[in-house]
């Protein structure tokens, strides 16, 4: 939940679901402590906390630390405003696809809001 003193990268959480390599887990807390962001949920992770996890956090174990866990997705999103799917596999969903600067300038101005 967000509050009224919170910047807007605050305000980002990256969701991490089913993510069945501990690794993965580790590299997105440093992906997102070197972009700014910290805010870390993991729905149903297959290992977690793990050792690898800790080892390629590196320099970010304050974001795999706070990381929040949730049994299920639903819980994890309850009070977005809005959410964006990622993925490296093309997928028939029709939904809108955006590049990743057009993403970010759509989550920036969302969390401004």
């Amino acid at each position: 939940m967000t509050s009224l003193t919170d910047t807007p990268l605050e305000c980002i959480r990256c969701v991490l679901v089913n993510t069945s390599h501990p690794g993965n887990i580790g590299s997105t807390a440093r992906a997102l402590r070197t972009m700014g962001l910290r805010r870390l949920v993991l729905v149903a992770p297959q290992a977690f906390p793990h050792p690898q996890a800790s080892a390629l956090a590196a320099g970010a174990q304050d974001v795999l630390a706070a990381a929040q866990i949730s049994p299920q997705l639903a819980p994890a999103l309850a009070d977005c405003h809005l959410v964006l799917g990622a993925t490296a596999r093309h997928r028939g969903v029709e939904l809108e696809e955006l590049e990743p600067r057009a993403a970010a300038g759509r989550m920036l101005a969302a969390a401004q809001a």
